[in-house]
């Protein structure tokens, strides 16, 4: 996996993925800052919850659940200290649709917890406490 960070001035960066996909980062006006883009950490919080709702969507699918939709929220907490890590993120999985079993629901989220979202788990090997939970909302 590759990607590329380019300044593009002030406090702001465009970043591109490997597979060609881009995105303004930028710093706080405090920082010197537009406000382009998110900042590095938000990306981070970002990709920790798109790894985690990409799995828990696979395993909903693959156990035929009738999911219509997926919504993830995260807080996190960080230290507040140099360096300002992430000390707690915790993630909030709403899903809703025709007939959830919360069972099935409950299983996709431990999954990903524990054995799929390697950006969860990479965090949680370097100290962050990492906590889920969910909630089941009928499609109606």
């Amino acid at each position: 996996m590759k990607a590329t960070i380019d300044w593009t001035g002030n406090a702001s960066f465009k970043a591109t993925s490997g597979s060609g996909h881009s995105v303004q980062l930028d710093g706080p006006p405090d920082h010197g800052g537009e406000n382009l883009g998110p900042r590095p950490m938000e990306m981070l919080l970002m990709g920790v919850g798109g790894c985690s709702a990409f799995d828990v969507m696979s395993i909903l699918k693959k156990s035929r659940q009738e999911v219509t939709a997926c919504h993830t929220e995260l807080e996190a907490e960080r230290a507040d200290a140099v360096p300002a890590v992430f000390t707690k993120i915790h993630l909030h999985f709403v899903v809703t649709g025709h007939n959830l079993k919360d069972k099935q629901v409950e299983r996709a989220v431990s999954l990903s917890a524990e054995k799929y979202c390697s950006a969860s788990i990479m965090l949680g090997k370097a100290g962050v406490d990492i906590t889920h939970s969910h909630e089941i909302r009928d499609a109606g």
